[in-house]
Parts: C-alpha cells; structure tokens; sequence
C-alpha cells in the first residue's frame, strides 16, 4: 500500500476550505443584497406613485418626456365624473384607496389611490417595466460584490502563500542537506504553531549526531583494541609453525588457544557494550533485586570459586524497583564479574542491598580516588592492574546505568577494595 495514498496539501486543503467559505459568504451576501435592493426599490416606486399623486393634487402638470409622465394619470371628481385621463394605460373604473395590483388588458399594473374632498386621483404604473427596472437597480447593488470576491480571494490566497512560505523554505533547506549534516534548524521567522515542531524535529536531530558520534567513538575504538589480540594471534600462529618439537608446538597452541578465548571475551563485551548503548531501556517492571543478586550469584559462583573467592549476598531486607529487568541483570552480572577479574585469589566479594541501591564490593586492590571516573570510559584500564580485563565491564554498568535513570557510583569499600553502587529512585516495598 501506497503511505502516499491518503497524504494531503496542508496549503490546497487551507486554500480549498478557505476560498470554498468566501465563495459562500459572497454568494450569501450577493443574495441578501439582491432581495434587499428588490424590497428597497420597490419601495421607491411607491414612495414616487404617492409623491405623483400628491403632485396632480398639487395642480404639478405631466410635462410629456419627464418622470411622471411615465406613470397613467386618471382624476374623477366628487359625483364620479371623469376630469382627466392621460394618454397611458386604462384604468379600471372602480378604485381601490391606497396600493393596488390589477390587470387591465394583459397589461399588469401597480395603483395607487389617492382621495381628497375635491377630486379622486388615480395613478398606475407598468408593473413589468418598473420590476426591470428594480432588477437593473439589485444588479448594480450587487456588482462590487461580484467584483471583489475575486480581488478578496487572490488576496487571500496571496497571504496563505506567504504565510507557508517559512515551511517551504524549511523543507528545501532539509532537502538540501548532506547526510551527515544534523545540525539544528533555524526557527527564526517560523511560525509559532510550527515551532514546537521544528525544536522536537532539532532534539532528534541532536539524539541521532550523539548516536552517530557514539557509533563512529564504537567502530574506532573497537579497532583499535582488536588489532592486539588478532596481531598476537598471528604471532602465535607463526611460533606453532616455526615449533620444532612437540612441546613447543603444544605451548604455541595453548597460547593460541588462550588469546583465542580472550578475543571471544572482547568481542562478546563489545557487543554487550555496543547493546547497552544503543538499545532503549525497555518497559519499568517491579524488580526484586535479592533474587535478582542470587540468581547473579549462582551463575557466576563457580568462576569465584575456581580462584578460591567468597562470593555471597550480604544479610539486607527485600527491596523491589521500577526498572527493566534485563538491563539490571546486565549491570548486576558485569560488576560482579569485574569484582571476581581484579580480586585475588582468596579474597571476598559482597552483594549488598540497600532502600533504594545496589551495591558490589569486594577485596581487591580498588581503584585510586583520582582514576574512578576515567576507568568509566571504555577501554580504559588502571596503570598497573594487569591486562585481564577489556577495559569495558563498568562502561557497560555506566551506560545501564545512564539508560534506566539510575546514578553510579564509586566508592572505597569496608572490605579494604572497591565500592560499586547502583541508586535508584524511590523503591516499591514488597509486598
């Protein structure tokens, strides 16, 4: 299916709807104005059949070529005898006081009757003629309207135009943009209503060149740290070609095989590094972090006890959190196996749990005060402890950390080691 199907112009729909409604309102108005002007001049030809009549009253002759004389004029006087009659219609013999409409011969006329204690006045008027006339008259009335409302809709199409003008001029500053290029857009002159869509569009635009930066700080590092082992591992190679007894060959091959496993380990923290980077912290759920420190604790108590160390969960009360479960899981088993790389042999490693924290901490040598906030960068090892681990185990806990809200930090620990902890926000108390 096509997502293009029912995808619309925001400026054809906003010219259509507005144009349709002047179009409407002009249509209403021209009527309005029409029927108004038919009543007003209707009106007016009444008022000039009174002011005719009151004329002849008057003794105001009907010049021939003049207004009046278009109007037929008949006078009777007070016993019924006919005075005057014009040269216009004929009129019935009988009238009607005041306004009248009658027909006469096929000919349909307007009267109006006048009486006075001298004489009764009687004038008519083509009503035919005198409706073309009002028509005449409603059309003049109504001809600006008919003028303007194409003036007013190109008017208005004109401002609608300009008005989207900062959106087209947006659209093609993004279309013309390289690939690489995140940078803000600029919201000077965009409208308000489109400004809270141009700053969350300038957030994503930030979250992807951190993404980016992030990957390619990945990609680089990354090889940076295989190129040892793969190099050692073609050294290695070439002393088991080059062995010339079976000792040296075993001795070359059990090295091989050993920086084998220790490439597996990198590349295996590598992706565990690059996941917990770049994946979303998942759905909160209540997390009971004493059973989640014991299943950590039975999953790597037999490499703690391969080098003769205690490993255990200190004595605490049940504590439940609102977070992903996975990546606390992923946190926890990272410290853990840190604590048991660097503790010597024999020595103690705790799980202890707290209100609203987790803490790791075990005998070891500890990290010096002024290198705990470097060993959380990746790859970065302490001067002098050795080359067993990959430099990435609390990089890994540091972005955990930093994906589920929680603050890390590091500590000297009661066990004469290190002090790793874990805080949340408020707990939920078991149930």
């Amino acid at each position: 299916m096509n997502p293009f199907t029912n995808t619309h112009s925001l400026r054809g729909r906003l010219l259509a709807l507005v144009l349709a409604a002047i179009g409407l309102v002009s249509l209403l108005q021209a009527s309005t104005t029409y029927r108004t002007a038919l009543r007003e001049a209707d009106k007016m030809f009444d008022f000039h059949l009174e002011e005719v009549a009151r004329s002849v009253h008057g003794g105001v002759p009907l010049v021939p070529g003049s207004e009046a004389s278009e109007y037929s004029v008949q006078v009777w006087g007070p016993d019924g005898s006919e005075i005057y009659r014009s040269n216009g219609a004929q009129l019935p013999a009988q009238a009607v006081l005041g306004f009248s409409d009658t027909r006469v011969n096929g000919l349909r006329l307007r009267i109006y009757t006048l009486q006075t204690p001298e004489n009764t006045i009687q004038i008519a008027q083509d009503l035919d003629a005198r409706e073309a006339r009002a028509r005449v008259l409603a059309a003049n009335a109504v001809l600006p309207v008919l003028l303007l409302t194409p003036l007013l809709m190109l008017a208005v199409g004109w401002v609608i135009n300009r008005s989207l003008a900062p959106l087209t001029r947006m659209r093609k500053q993004v279309a013309g943009r390289a690939a690489t290029d995140l940078s803000p857009l600029p919201a000077q002159g965009v409208p308000l209503e489109v400004q809270p869509l141009v700053a969350e569009l300038n957030l994503l635009f930030g979250r992807v060149r951190e993404t980016l930066q992030t990957q390619q700080n990945f990609v680089a590092d990354a090889a940076h740290e295989l190129r040892s082992p793969l190099t050692a591992l073609r050294l290695q190679v070439q002393a088991a070609e080059r062995a010339r007894d079976e000792t040296a060959r075993a001795g070359a091959v059990a090295d091989m095989a050993a920086g084998i496993e220790r490439a597996i380990a990198l590349v295996e923290q590598l992706l565990v590094l690059a996941r917990a980077e770049g994946a979303e912290e998942g759905a909160a759920e209540p997390v009971d972090l004493e059973a989640l420190a014991r299943e950590t604790v039975s999953e790597l108590l037999p490499r703690a006890q391969a080098k003769g160390q205690d490993l255990g969960l200190a004595d605490g009360a049940p504590v439940i959190v609102q977070a992903p479960r996975e990546a606390l899981r992923l946190a926890l088993r990272n410290l853990v196996d840190n604590a048991i790389k660097y503790t010597p042999a024999g020595g103690r490693i705790d799980i202890a749990l707290g209100p609203s924290w987790l803490a790791v901490e075990d005998s070891g040598p500890g990290i010096p005060e002024a290198e705990r906030q470097r060993v959380l960068d990746r790859f970065y090892r302490v001067p002098g402890s050795g080359a067993q681990g990959s430099g990435l185990g609390l990089a890994i806990v540091k972005a955990v950390a930093e994906r589920i809200g929680a603050d890390l930090v590091l500590a000297e620990s009661a066990l004469g080691g290190l002090r790793v902890e874990l805080r949340f926000g408020r707990p939920t108390s078991p149930p």
